[in-house]
């Protein structure tokens, strides 16, 4: 049981999705402060004299029922940040290293003799080619 267990763990996927949990945690905090120091602001400007920023008060006077459109604006671009250094920082990278490898073992596999299916499936379309059966043959091109 623990062996089936290491081998889940270790799995390329669940090893990517915990880096990126982590790191996306760990990057949360430079990302809010960005936010909070230089969109909000400008964000402010836009939403008038207030100092809540971009929105409205739907009771003026009861700060409980302030519809901030500025904390949501905020929180779309959070993501959006987080999301892109993810992705240009690890997904974009592993997939890289995984076309390589995948480009490699392709290299070592051409030398391996073609299965018996592949050969035949390849008669067959030389000989279609041959006799001009029209579109059909243009097709398997």
């Amino acid at each position: 049981m623990l062996n089936g267990f290491k081998n889940f763990i270790m799995r390329g996927n669940v090893v990517d999705l915990a880096v990126a949990v982590v790191i996306g945690s760990a990057f949360t905090a430079i990302v809010t402060a960005f936010s909070n120091n230089l969109i909000n602001p400008l964000l402010a400007v836009f939403g008038g004299t207030d100092y809540a920023g971009l929105g409205f008060h739907l009771r003026p006077g009861n700060d409980a029922t302030f519809i901030d459109f500025g904390a949501i604006i905020t929180a779309a671009i959070n993501f959006l940040i987080i999301a892109a250094v993810i992705y240009f920082v690890l997904v974009a990278p592993m997939n890289r290293i995984k076309e390589i490898q995948a480009a490699r073992a392709g290299e070592e596999n051409e030398d391996a003799p073609a299965p018996v299916e592949v050969e035949l499936l390849t008669e067959i379309r030389d000989l279609l080619k041959e006799q001009g059966n029209g579109p059909t043959a243009d097709r398997l091109g």
